[in-house]
């Protein structure tokens, strides 16, 4: 299979409330928009996407309707300090305060309104012990 394009799609029932979410504090705008489904693109790489889509839209097969669950979203970015900062001033809920872990990330941790988790990360020299567990020796 060749994948033209991949970005992950959040089931909700709060469409609207989702896409204003990551519009206004990851700088994402909408490259279409109904009331069921809102296609959002990065501002700054137009090859980052996500999608919003009414959990119960007639789309879904009728098992899988509902809300997301179990996921976790990854933003690396150049500068975590102040994406950190960013968030706390937009009071953004903090789940885990911004650090640095020895597997080569500086990261922290917020949500949107459904819950789903937003690791928003910098990559950082892993420590030796982690270095040797890259394939190629060198964190992606």
């Amino acid at each position: 299979m060749k994948c033209t394009q991949f970005y992950p799609v959040i089931m909700t029932d709060k469409v609207a409330e989702t896409a204003a979410f990551y519009q206004t504090h990851f700088r994402f705008v909408p490259s279409f928009e109904s009331d069921w489904y809102v296609h959002l693109q990065s501002v700054e790489d137009e090859k980052v996407n996500i999608a919003i889509l009414q959990g119960d839209h007639e789309t879904i097969p009728k098992p899988a309707r509902g809300k997301v669950s179990g996921l976790l979203l990854n933003f690396e970015v150049d500068d975590v300090d102040a994406e950190y900062r960013r968030a706390q001033q937009n009071g953004l809920v903090i789940h885990l305060p911004i650090k640095d872990e020895a597997f080569g990330q500086r990261h922290f941790i917020t949500s949107d309104p459904n819950g789903v988790l937003i690791d928003v990360i910098k990559i950082i020299p892993p420590s030796e012990e982690f270095l040797k567990q890259y394939a190629d020796g060198v964190p992606a």
